[in-house]
């Protein structure tokens, strides 16, 4: 994890830069795709979903949430990747809702910098180290 600094054109560049998005996007899905099958299940995308722990910590603290909200938290967010609702995210609806949510991102954070932990493999960090590299050139 590190602390950056990003604003909404960090992540909209980003985003607009295909090449860019598109290998980050294949990676992570191909990391995710354990079985490799070209399709995310539940159980693959929820691992993921857990590892973020985004609903086990308030303000850094560790909190017991309820195992059933937590439950339905994760099946709703699996069903705005699935798409057509056919069980499992493919590579282009994975694509398409992290987009989305990444530009919902920027679009609430507005222009003025802020400073934020990021984990190393994240897609904002990847946005961070795509701007360093383009200012150094």
């Amino acid at each position: 994890m590190s602390v950056e600094v990003l604003d909404a054109a960090t992540i909209f560049n980003f985003v607009e830069d295909e090449e860019a998005f598109n290998v980050s996007i294949r990676d992570r899905f191909a990391r995710l795709d354990t079985d490799h099958d070209g399709l995310l299940c539940y159980a693959e995308m929820l691992k993921e979903l857990q590892s973020l722990r985004v609903f086990e910590t308030h303000f850094g603290i560790d909190v017991k949430p309820d195992p059933d909200e937590l439950a339905r938290l994760y099946d709703s967010l699996f069903m705005q990747f699935d798409h057509d609702s056919n069980g499992a995210v493919d590579l282009e609806e994975f694509k398409e809702e992290t987009k989305r949510m990444m530009l919902a991102m920027a679009n609430d954070m507005g222009f003025l910098p802020v400073q934020m932990a990021l984990e190393e493999d994240s897609f904002l960090k990847k946005a961070v180290e795509r701007e360093s590299k383009r200012a150094l050139v």
